[in-house]
């Protein structure tokens, strides 16, 4: 595994229990990680040199083997390997869990892979988790008649003793009314008094009498409903059910639990994944999927990919419980020394600190035999430790520093814009490179940038330290280095002659497509700031407002050949998802200029006299005679006597376009530029495409300063 030098994929699947204890060199039993007096490692701790390797090359922990020539010695004092202090960057721990304990990634999120697994809710599984309700492992179907005829015996009985109860003191009732009708008679002499005496008497007992059988009917009501609920909780029992602490507790009141095995935590849910027959549940999912059902078909499609993945993968579903928990290698979550004696640590090391104290502490109180109430809740506290381990974001409550900062958990270290993945495998760090603002650059051709002297002798810097020494300017690199920190002017010589032949690749985040990087010419300048051609803005949606861009240097000859045959703008006029024209002069100032140029001043009147040939329109326009958008009658072709009614701009800007083309004798607002250009791009090789774009890019710009033109908000001026 450590030596692989070329693989054609890479799978990422779960990890059994005995292929964890296989990447182990060791069981980490002790939380602690640095001794305060050594300053080295503790023994069976998170930074263990027994388990992960030596801090110091070819040195064992205890000092008695040095040097490289006990290579691969075990020391039998200490136990550390001789070896290499990189290996701690590679070798691994475990944990031995004193209780199974779920993988916050497959019961939270959505969606949970044990929910479609066990086919529970997401709520009730975290619910049985987390020691809430009681999961229904197994069921004794004999069990459950037997415990319905217990119920009914139990009924029965119980009827039959609130029945004789009440009529036990019914009796008691009644005897008791004739001994005092007897005490009363021996009292009371006179016949009437008597008589009203024991009227009241039998009437108070017969009230007494009422009560208690409305009592009993009461009672006996009661005793019916709490069976039939047993009954009825006795039926809807399944396995995977759930039950509350409440309903299994009235199982065990009543003597009738034996039949079914309920668990609370992780366990209950090991056992549960362990019943699991993948090749069992893919069929009858399979039958489900042709249920008339359209829920009971979304639900079957959700589940069989789960579990097909998993028969697929060779997974096992039981896999998904951790009952040992692997510790990542101590250089991927180092402890620092800081000045005064201060360490900085991984909060890693916080979390898995947090887990070996409760483990620890779980595993002593089974020792001790402590009650299952004291033992629920050190599991419950195990898991949301190992919760807040792998991911903080789903744990219950998240571990938090001194500072009050959620702690970087694993999940943590890997997802998002600065985890493992697009920051570390896919991000890439480039030499040769530099960033700057970018700002405008009118008098640049198409295939130029600006490039400031400066960044450009840094990025240059190896070709410029060749050439000294090529042309004996420097004996060595040193004296080269020298000459470049002196800014001499033959290095400036030097680089110009450099850039005159390497192209540079520009980018500008966010890099969407591929007009997103292209090559320039670099023409060295003045300042800090990139000059960038105003037609290439349109390909990279760059505007001037702050906007930076990053240089690179391409180096093999390959990547400069890509860059001249292929990433130059003028081989990316076109858009490459709509095939539109993107690097034109058609925006902005060039817009304004060349829509000026080309306009006709109603104001002015015609010019009185014709003219010969456009190029004496022109020189009548040089020496002041004629304004630029003034009407004039010229004769276009030679062999013709006929004349055209046009503006002197309009020639102007005919003579930059191609000869082979017709005059063209109107208004060019934003629309008729671009679409000057898709016919150019169709119709002319590129080079005279690239002359093109420059020359209406300079008239645009010449004109748009002539004009004199500003706008405001309520200007209806339409380009």
């Amino acid at each position: 595994m450590n030596n692989i030098v070329d693989f054609t994929g890479l799978q990422i699947r779960l990890a059994s229990p005995d292929e964890i204890k296989k990447w182990s060199h060791g069981q980490i039993t002790k939380p602690e990680t640095i001794n305060y007096r050594t300053q080295k490692p503790e023994k069976d701790g998170l930074f263990c040199e027994r388990i992960f390797g030596p801090t110091k090359d070819w040195e064992c922990y205890c000092g008695k083997y040095k040097r490289v020539r006990f290579k691969g010695i075990v020391c039998d004092k200490c136990g550390v390997e001789v070896t290499l202090s990189r290996v701690r960057r590679e070798r691994m721990g475990h944990i031995d869990l004193a209780a199974p304990v779920s993988h916050v990634w497959f019961f939270k999120g959505a969606p949970s892979k044990l929910s479609l697994l066990l086919d529970i809710s997401p709520k009730a599984l975290t619910s049985v988790i987390y020691f809430s309700k009681y999961l229904v492992m197994r069921i004794n179907e004999e069990g459950r008649e037997a415990a319905k005829q217990n119920i009914l015996e139990q009924r029965e009985a119980k009827l039959v003793e609130v029945r004789a109860s009440f009529d036990k003191q019914i009796e008691e009732l009644k005897d008791k009314g004739l001994v005092e009708l007897k005490d009363l008679k021996k009292k009371i002499k006179v016949k009437d008094e008597f008589e009203m005496k024991a009227e009241n008497l039998k009437v108070d007992t017969k009230q007494k009498i009422a009560q208690l059988r409305e009592q009993m009917v009461l009672e006996l009501a009661v005793t019916e409903e709490i069976y039939n609920k047993l009954e009825s909780l006795v039926d809807r029992v399944r396995v995977n059910s759930l039950l509350a602490d409440a309903e299994y507790g009235k199982l065990q009141e009543y003597n009738i639990a034996d039949w079914v095995d309920a668990g609370m935590g992780s366990e209950s849910l090991l056992t549960a994944l362990q019943q699991i027959n993948l090749d069992d549940l893919v069929a009858t999912l399979k039958e489900d999927m042709n249920s008339n059902s359209e829920a009971k078909r979304i639900k079957a499609t959700k589940r069989l990919q789960v579990a097909r993945g998993l028969l697929d993968a060779k997974i096992r579903p039981e896999w998904m419980i951790l009952r040992v928990l692997p510790v990542i290698p101590p250089d991927l979550r180092p402890m620092v020394q800081l000045s005064g004696g201060r360490f900085a640590a991984s909060d890693l090391n916080d979390l898995y600190r947090r887990v070996i104290n409760r483990n620890n502490r779980l595993k002593h109180l089974i020792d001790l035999g402590a009650p299952e109430i004291i033992l629920r809740n050190e599991k419950r506290m195990l898991q949301e430790a190992v919760d807040s381990l792998i991911d903080s974001s789903q744990a219950r409550s998240s571990r938090r520093s001194r500072a009050g900062k959620t702690l970087k958990s694993l999940s943590d270290m890997l997802r998002g814009k600065q985890g493992r993945f697009r920051q570390n495998l896919l991000g890439k760090r480039v030499d040769y490179s530099g960033r700057s603002v970018i700002v405008v650059g009118p008098e640049l051709k198409l295939n130029q940038c600006g490039l400031p002297k400066d960044m450009a002798l840094e990025m240059f810097k190896p070709f410029v330290l060749h050439e000294l020494i090529k042309q004996d300017m420097a004996p060595n690199v040193k004296a080269a280095k020298a000459i470049i920190e002196k800014r001499q002017p033959e290095v400036y010589d030097i680089l110009e002659n450099i850039t005159k032949k390497h192209p540079v690749l520009l980018n500008r985040a966010p890099t969407l497509h591929k007009l997103s990087i292209q090559a320039f010419w670099p023409k060295l300048i003045d300042g800090a700031a990139i000059r960038l051609h105003p037609v290439v803005c349109g390909g990279f949606n760059a505007d001037f407002d702050g906007d930076q861009m990053a240089v690179h240097v391409p180096l093999t000859k390959k990547s400069i050949r890509e860059a001249k045959k292929h990433m130059l703008p003028q081989y990316n006029l076109l858009k490459p998802s709509q095939g539109s024209p993107a690097s034109i002069p058609d925006s902005k100032e060039m817009a304004i200029g060349v829509y000026y140029l080309t306009s006709l001043d109603e104001n002015l009147a015609p010019y009185n006299m014709p003219f010969g040939t456009p190029a004496e329109a022109i020189t009548a326009y040089q020496t002041g005679n004629v304004k630029v958008r003034q009407a004039v009658d010229v004769r276009l072709d030679t062999d013709s006597k006929e004349l055209t009614r046009t503006t002197v701009g309009r020639i102007l800007f005919n003579n930059i376009l191609p000869a082979e083309w017709e005059f063209i004798n109107k208004n060019l607002p934003r629309k008729e530029i671009s679409a000057l250009f898709h016919r150019a791009i169709k119709e002319l090789e590129v080079k005279r495409v690239v002359k093109l774009i420059d020359a209406v890019k300079d008239i645009g710009f010449d004109y748009a300063t002539v004009s004199g033109l500003s706008l405001k908000k309520t200007s209806d001026l339409d380009l």
